[in-house]
């Protein structure tokens, strides 16, 4: 796929038109890098000289995020594949591979890591903040709905021994996922103790 025509014309806004006509695009997804602004020359005709211009795509964020993801699996040794999607300034991306236990890692830890140091790049010399989401073969979804079943489970068990009980370490969207599943639950609260990475929630009686 061609990323980068030179075009010219009688004016800079005619060299430019062409090269966008070229690409399909619009001017919003291009840098524009007027080679020469011409001149129009004696009369409009002797010693006249042609506008020019380089015209080439901006990479998206999704080329972004993706293009540095893969350089990651390289540097795993990993081999994985990837569909993005972007929907409400977000952009989804979920892994599939036979190594993706190594991508997710121990309680999703390692899978975390990526997520974070994506967005760092994606939102890199910006002003518009883009969400980033990274999954392995539904993961997250999956764990969530364990979690939930988790933090009823064992709600249920500080109501019927009436003490407290401690989960293990758990990362800020985890936690989230139990307060948010016990928030309304009227047997029962949640809060937090210990410091970042080994903070964990605690189920109490109200």
């Amino acid at each position: 796929m061609i990323n980068s025509v030179e075009k010219t014309g009688k004016t800079v806004r005619e060299a430019i038109e062409s090269a966008l006509g070229q690409l399909g695009v619009s001017e919003n997804d291009v840098e524009i890098e007027v080679l020469d602004e011409g001149n129009k020359g004696l009369l409009g005709i002797i010693g006249s000289k042609q506008a020019k211009v380089r015209v080439t795509l901006m990479e998206s964020v999704s080329d972004i995020a993706c293009d540095f993801l893969n350089d990651i699996f390289e540097k795993m040794g990993v081999a994985a594949s990837m569909s993005v999607n972007e929907e409400d300034n977000t952009i989804y991306i979920d892994i599939h591979g036979k190594d993706s236990g190594i991508i997710i890692g121990r309680r999703g830890e390692t899978l975390d890591a990526i997520q974070y140091l994506v967005s760092l790049v994606v939102n890199k010399d910006t002003d518009k903040y883009t969400r980033v989401v990274v999954d392995v073969e539904n993961y997250r979804s999956k764990r969530k709905d364990t979690l939930v079943v988790l933090a009823n489970r064992l709600a249920d068990r500080v109501v019927k021994n009436r003490r407290n009980v401690t989960l293990e370490p758990m990362n800020p969207y985890e936690r989230r996922i139990i307060h948010s599943t016990l928030q309304e639950n009227g047997r029962v609260k949640t809060y937090s103790v210990g410091d970042e990475p080994n903070r964990k929630v605690v189920i109490c009686l109200k």
